[in-house]
């Protein structure tokens, strides 16, 4: 599951409200252990993640860098191959 999550911080355009909540949802998710929780813990597994992204989002608001901004279909390619070499 955390595969799923990637690096948000230093792209251009900055990542979204949705990534954010997109990684959340993924951590939330590995540290529960349940990729759907439930009924009984949907409210608090809804909360963790709200709680995760907020956090996330001021993290990256505060994050500050010298580097220049990353492109995203540059560091899809990147990812792209590194699995085509994994799997192959």
């Amino acid at each position: 599951m955390c595969r799923n999550i990637r690096q948000l911080h230093d792209f251009d355009p900055p990542a979204s409200k949705e990534e954010a909540n997109d990684a959340s949802l993924q951590y939330v998710r590995k540290i529960s252990g349940s990729s759907k929780p439930s009924r009984a813990n949907q409210e608090a597994f809804d909360r963790a993640v709200a709680e995760v992204s907020a956090a996330t989002r001021k993290l990256l608001d505060s994050l500050v860098t010298s580097a220049p901004p990353k492109n995203r279909e540059v560091e899809a390619e990147k990812r792209r191959a590194r699995a085509a070499a994994r799997f192959a």
